[in-house]
């Protein structure tokens, strides 16, 4: 299935779903989180189980569903101003993703047994940050081929 939205897409391979959106603009008069002058940039979730319709920025929702086989990829884009700077030097969409590049410190919020990967990068002019979190730890060697093909499906045109 073909995801298409905001200069991003990707060609989701079968059992896989997402959803490219704009980050909620925070207005002056609620409790969200943010800045209401913020300009909301693009954000993808991407996973191998079903993904819930609330969802916070990075997973917050989605990973506490997470089984053990599961993965969620996220790329989550800053302003240009952050492109080619000395976090986002690395080019390109990280699709490589290895074991021994996860952690259980790495994730936004600790649960038991996952872990997370955090790259930020530049790819045409656009800096990201991509958020791979695994269901489990143990089952990395098994998940990851499935993110890292993903990952290579996925394209990013310049603004």
């Amino acid at each position: 299935m073909k995801l298409q939205s905001h200069g991003i897409e990707t060609d989701l391979p079968p059992g896989w779903e997402g959803r490219i959106g704009l980050r909620t603009t925070p207005s002056a008069d609620t409790r969200s989180i943010g800045d209401a002058s913020e300009v909301p940039h693009p954000i993808v979730h991407l996973a191998n189980f079903a993904l819930p319709e609330q969802r916070g920025d990075f997973g917050s929702g989605a990973v506490d569903l997470m089984g053990a086989d599961d993965v969620l990829v996220v790329l989550f884009e800053y302003g240009p101003e952050c492109a080619n700077t000395a976090l986002f030097q690395r080019q390109g969409i990280p699709a490589n993703l290895t074991p021994s590049m996860f952690s259980s410190s790495a994730l936004q919020r600790t649960l038991p047994g996952q872990a997370g990967c955090q790259i930020f990068f530049t790819e045409n002019g656009r800096a990201f940050c991509s958020y791979t979190v695994l269901g489990r730890q143990s089952s990395a060697r098994r998940v990851l081929p499935q993110a890292n093909d993903t990952l290579s499906r996925t394209r990013i045109a310049p603004r």
